[in-house]
């Protein structure tokens, strides 16, 4: 995804824009419609008059183009479902297509975007919900079980997963390089240039003996959904988003998902050993990987604050949810700088050592 020109490309449909799509494509005559929040996609929850929940999905105009990638994401999910895992589903519109590209003007020229409508997964997100860390174990147990379940996705199109430029990737840390004006000024900017250069000269040598495959790509704070159990804890009961699905680095997905599950913690320090722990139950990382891993995690930081800032320029109405991660993110990003890389991974770690024992 390049964000210079997708950030030009996102749908702002009205409700009543939506409630017609529903009608035309699907046959579905809305008696609900709500917005839900999206990055720079839109995505609305639609209620029928049997009350049956759908999420009706447009995808921004510029990885609309991408049709082929589009329907790698929709069988990934499907494979995922039929392994027991939570995934949503594309539900066909009533001539028998799983999207429909569409012209639609939003008040600023007509463009062609894809729609979808996924099944609903009730619950709520791991950002609203007071995780527990034996449910941090799980959620690293269930993100190696998605990339591991990946691993048998089979499709003559799996090429487009190969992203090597794409902005997002943690591979790519460095590309933040071309964004740092946004943070001018702002004491952020030297601890994000401090990172990169970290970054290239102590990870990029040793990506090339990272294990790859297809990764989630974004198991962040809301895009897991999970509902409570009767003793305080969690489940997993829907897994969102599946437009950064990449052939990328496992350990990247690590990194991910413990970044993103810092920000809501109380205690943000204890998620790293938690997930880790869960993750290895499935696949153990390499040396070099967890060597890797506290770079990684800053460098999502980076990415999700400067990505962040820079696309809050192009869209100030969205700028609630794009500046999700500066709330705390900021603060946890000097903090983590701070303590250094050794005393976080030594914590990590010992952590990730003792959870063998206890679950």
């Amino acid at each position: 995804m390049d964000i210079a020109t997708t950030v030009d490309s996102r749908p702002t449909l009205t409700l009543q824009q939506a409630t017609k799509l529903v009608l035309q494509l699907y046959g579905v005559k809305v008696m609900e419609i709500s917005t839900l929040p999206s990055y720079i996609d839109q995505n609305f929850l639609v209620v029928d008059k049997e009350g049956t929940k759908n999420v009706l999905k447009i995808v921004n105009s510029e990885e609309s183009k991408n049709t082929i990638l589009l329907e790698v994401q929709t069988l990934a999910m499907y494979l995922l479902c039929q392994y027991g895992v939570p995934a949503q589903t594309v539900l066909p519109t009533t001539t028998g297509q799983l999207m429909s590209m569409e012209e639609i003007d939003c008040g600023h020229g007509a463009q062609i975007y894809c729609v979808r409508l996924l099944t609903y997964l009730p619950g709520k997100t791991i950002a609203e919900s007071p995780v527990t860390l034996q449910d941090l174990y799980y959620f690293g147990k269930m993100a190696a079980t998605i990339d591991n379940t990946l691993q048998q996705l089979v499709s003559p199109n799996l090429d487009v997963l190969q992203k090597e430029d794409a902005p997002w990737s943690l591979l790519n840390i460095h590309l933040l390089e071309d964004y740092l004006s946004v943070i001018d000024g702002d004491p952020l900017q030297e601890v994000v240039k401090a990172v990169i250069e970290q970054y290239k000269s102590s990870v990029q040598p040793k990506i090339n003996s990272f294990r790859k495959g297809i990764i989630h790509g974004d198991l962040n704070d809301r895009n897991i959904i999970v509902t409570p159990l009767g003793n305080g804890h969690h489940e997993v009961s829907g897994i969102l988003d599946f437009s950064l699905l990449s052939n990328d680095c496992y350990v990247c997905e690590v990194a991910i998902e413990i970044m993103y599950l810092m920000l809501e913690h109380p205690s943000p320090l204890d998620v790293g050993g938690a997930v880790l722990a869960g993750w290895e139950s499935i696949m153990v990382l390499s040396e070099y990987e967890r060597d890797s891993l506290f770079l990684l995690v800053l460098g999502r930081f980076c990415q999700s604050l400067v990505y962040g800032r820079y696309n809050v320029q192009k869209y100030p109405d969205n700028k609630k949810y794009l500046m999700t991660t500066a709330k705390s993110g900021t603060r946890l990003l000097n903090k983590l700088w701070e303590l250094g890389k050794e005393e976080v991974e030594k914590k990590w770690f010992h952590d990730a050592s003792t959870y063998s024992g206890k679950l």
